[in-house]
């Protein structure tokens, strides 16, 4: 699975904004990530539009979360940016079909795209902003094998 710039961006701000006293600018959150004040901007606007975040202008404008971090998770904010989870040849896979020995195939993917789920839908931003992981996700990165690359 590739995490996209697009992903890895809004989480590292989201995260920033999860520990922040208050709303912040996009420089701000930019600045505190070392990210791209330009790119950033357009996600932060899709996440408006998806219902993460919320803004306002002025003096004491920036971004907020529009819905409780302990609510939103990974995974929304990876829908938002970048479509389903888990795709194959642009299509979901329980909308796959193979024929005779491929025919396995669709279990897999959709197998593939519960584990993803259960990692990407099992922790919040606001608890990874706590760095409250919990124990099941801790648990699978305990495995020496989950580090070494392949």
């Amino acid at each position: 699975m590739q995490i996209s710039a697009r992903s890895d961006y809004a989480l590292r701000a989201l995260l920033t904004l999860a520990v922040a006293e208050g709303p912040m600018t996009a420089d701000e959150l930019a600045s505190a990530q070392s990210l791209p004040v330009s790119f950033l901007e357009a996600i932060l606007l899709d996440l408006r539009r998806g219902g993460i975040l919320a803004s306002r202008r002025g003096r004491i404008g920036g971004y907020r979360f529009a819905r409780d971090p302990d609510e939103v998770t990974p995974a929304d904010v990876m829908r938002i940016l970048d479509g389903p989870l888990a795709g194959i040849r642009g299509e979901r896979p329980e909308n796959t079909a193979y024929v005779d020995a491929a025919e396995p195939l669709q279990q897999l993917w959709v197998a593939l795209r519960a584990n993803i789920r259960t990692v990407l839908e099992g922790v919040s931003i606001g608890q990874l902003a706590r760095g409250d992981v919990p124990r099941k996700l801790v648990k699978l990165t305990e495995n020496p094998d989950a580090w070494t690359p392949r």
